[in-house]
């Protein structure tokens, strides 16, 4: 198989937290702007330069040469920016999901950009090792990069807290994804062999996602949850999902306190698109 070259990055969540008021954080006035608007990927980092920027031009590194960013009806703004924004490594598509449905709605709107070939999918306001993007560009398998959780509390901008609720991943006897378990609590992490690995949604799929996206219902919470068309795929579709591990931290920009470090972590890093 080829070795893939289009990414999808899910921008259209409503970006609660980032609208959150903070009165410990000082933002400027583009700072303030765009996290009013939930629009976390345009928060500026350096010089201007939105996150979303630092992203793609570490997507570029990975081979990455075809991005498509899903996006809602109200984010002009976007829009315009790539429109305006000359680029030599990728070229930078939309998809719009009308409704904030879930992130299984959210990847399904991609398929028509996929084209019936294997995707990777990320979250916009993450920043991932140069390692697990291009690792899962090159495999042959649906696959999850799998983030140790210590290499996380190393590195990583995201409070213990946080990053000790995250979804844990069980493998089979092959190494391969067995589930996804949400919000672990120690008695389930205890089971877990060393070392324990979380899911940030860095995500290889092939087309058969997309058959599992509109296979689902909507979870408890009533959204149509990417988790849980995973799990479709793996008991119903038989797809099997590789999953590399890395120690590697991922840097996350939620919330309006994530600003100052995620720009301390990216300050020197070149972009190029």
């Amino acid at each position: 198989m080829t070795a893939m070259t289009k990414a999808v990055i899910l921008a259209r969540g409503l970006g609660t937290r980032m609208q959150k008021a903070d009165d410990s954080v000082a933002l400027t006035a583009k700072e303030a702007a765009a996290a009013a608007k939930g629009i976390k990927a345009m928060i500026p980092i350096d010089g201007g330069r939105p996150f979303i920027d630092y992203v793609l031009s570490q997507l570029a590194d990975a081979g990455y040469r075809r991005i498509c960013l899903v996006i809602g009806p109200e984010h002009g703004a976007v829009r315009d920016y790539y429109a305006q924004l000359a680029t030599t490594r990728v070229s930078v598509e939309f998809a719009v999901q009308t409704e904030p449905l879930g992130t299984a709605d959210a990847v399904a709107t991609a398929e028509s950009f996929a084209g019936g070939e294997h995707i990777l999918v990320i979250n916009s306001d993450n920043y991932y090792p140069l390692e697990a993007l291009e690792t899962l560009r090159k495999l042959d398998t649906a696959a999850l990069a799998a983030f140790q959780r210590d290499g996380m509390l190393r590195g990583s901008n995201i409070p213990a807290d946080r990053i000790n609720k995250f979804a844990v991943i069980e493998f089979d006897a092959n190494g391969f994804m067995k589930r996804i378990m949400e919000k672990p609590d120690d008695q389930i992490i205890a089971t877990l062999p060393e070392p324990v690995c979380v899911s940030m949604n860095c995500w290889r799929f092939s087309p058969k996602i997309f058959d599992a996206c509109r296979a689902i219902e909507p979870s408890p919470r009533g959204e149509l949850e990417i988790t849980d068309a995973v799990q479709y795929a793996i008991d119903s579709l038989g797809e099997r999902f590789a999953a590399p591990s890395f120690r590697a931290p991922v840097l996350d920009l939620s919330s309006r306190a994530d600003i100052a470090p995620v720009r301390r972590a990216l300050a020197g890093v070149e972009v190029r698109l």
